[in-house]
């Protein structure tokens, strides 16, 4: 326990009492780039189909750093030497990893920037508070970037099988209720241990590493990846993209400054690294910012932003139909009831009805392994280990295309 904290603990609803284990995470806790992931929804737009998805990034990385700890905790037992500086710093990467989301998380993460992903703005935002704090974060930042030399502590951050998948899986089960999603955390950080510098499971603890790589598939499909979620989103992007081409026409629209900055830039990574305006406006950027602009422009005087706000703020969605399942003559009564209806031209057909390819896998050992350690010192890869999962059908990417189209109202 750091000095000077006192013993501070979180109840938390999926894993309980948290502590907080020291005073860095005590001032990242409040600081306020990390206090803003209090406004930012977990699961983007999946409340529109659970509506007890209402959680934030703020409580899956408190969770996750949680977890983390209890890792740390069981490595040492297991007699691997982790100091209380490398435990700090890896506890500090943990918390701050996904402090780099944009509203609604994955959402508008290729529509309100461009080419630079929310793992490369996280680093951005953690050299910023590093600054601010005399270097505080140097080795954590070191450690997210697996330049460490004890690489495991980098794998319980970002590897197949990390604290932060293993607390969203367990977090988003519970909050949306679909409980094909859980899985036994505690079982499987106790089945960890290091092997060679690396981060292995026991083979006892091969079968909740199946049913964690099940529920993971289970969930991304009913959760997700859920046609209507994926249909609100594109919905999102529809009217961002909207207001995109009325604002570089000239025309004004209400919103917060921030949002206007990346609605009129949508900054690269390059623009990130050299405009601080960039990392500025992000860091003040939230799900509010989207929502109250889109309640505005909900009177817009353009019909077509109009007629899409309104149809987000009362859930009257894209409706998501499998390509293969829409005839051209369906596709084409559509076209021609939108033509009918709202005057439209061809160019502004893209804001009626759109396609898009969802896709998924559960695991990729091309990236890296989930590997499993034998009493014999034996390792061999999940894919191979497992006798009653085949986990090669699980590393196939899964698509499925779908036609997105506003419903006749």
């Amino acid at each position: 326990m750091g000095k000077g904290i006192g013993r501070k603990i979180v109840n938390d609803p999926v894993h309980g009492f948290i502590t907080i284990p020291n005073d860095l995470v005590f001032r990242l806790l409040q600081h306020p780039l990390f206090q803003r992931l209090n406004r930012i929804k977990q699961l983007g737009l999946a409340g529109f189909v659970y509506p007890g998805a209402q959680h934030t990034r703020f409580q899956h990385s408190l969770g996750a750093m949680h977890l983390t700890f209890e890792a740390i905790k069981n490595l040492r037992l297991k007699g691997h030497d982790i100091t209380i500086h490398e435990e700090e710093a890896v506890l500090a990467a943990m918390l701050l990893h996904d402090v780099g989301h944009g509203p609604f998380s994955h959402v508008l993460e290729n529509t309100l920037v461009n080419n630079i992903s929310h793992e490369d703005i996280s680093l951005l935002i953690m050299k910023k508070i590093n600054g601010e704090m005399d270097g505080a974060l140097t080795l954590a930042i070191d450690i997210f970037e697996d330049k460490y030399p004890k690489h495991f502590l980098h794998q319980l951050i970002s590897s197949q099988l990390d604290m932060d998948r293993i607390d969203y899986l367990c977090r988003d089960c519970f909050y949306t209720g679909v409980t094909e999603g859980a899985i036994g955390a505690d079982r499987i950080i106790s089945m960890l241990n290091v092997h060679n510098d690396r981060l292995v499971v026991e083979s006892k603890g091969i079968y909740s590493i199946e049913n964690f790589l099940i529920a993971r598939r289970l969930m991304y499909w009913q959760v997700y990846l859920h046609k209507t979620s994926v249909a609100a989103e594109r919905l999102l992007i529809s009217i961002l993209d909207r207001a995109r081409e009325l604002v570089l026409m000239g025309k004004q629209l209400h919103a917060s400054k921030p949002l206007l900055f990346f609605i009129k830039n949508s900054p690269d990574k390059a623009t990130f690294e050299s405009n601080s305006d960039a990392l500025e406006y992000y860091s003040r950027l939230d799900d509010y910012d989207v929502i109250s602009a889109i309640k505005e422009w909900c009177y817009s005087d353009d019909d077509i932003l109009s007629l899409l706000s309104n149809c987000f703020i009362n859930r009257k969605l894209y409706k998501a139909k499998p390509a293969d399942e829409m005839s051209t003559a369906e596709i084409q009564s559509l076209v021609n009831h939108y033509y009918t209806t709202y005057k439209i031209s061809e160019v502004d057909l893209r804001y009626f009805i759109t396609d898009n390819i969802v896709k998924s896998n559960t695991y990729n050992p091309e990236v890296a392994n989930i590997m499993i350690l034998f009493k014999d010192g034996r390792l061999e890869d999940v894919s191979k280990a497992s006798d009653m999962l085949n986990v090669d059908m699980l590393s196939h990417t899964t698509e499925k295309k779908y036609i997105f189209y506003l419903p006749k109202i």
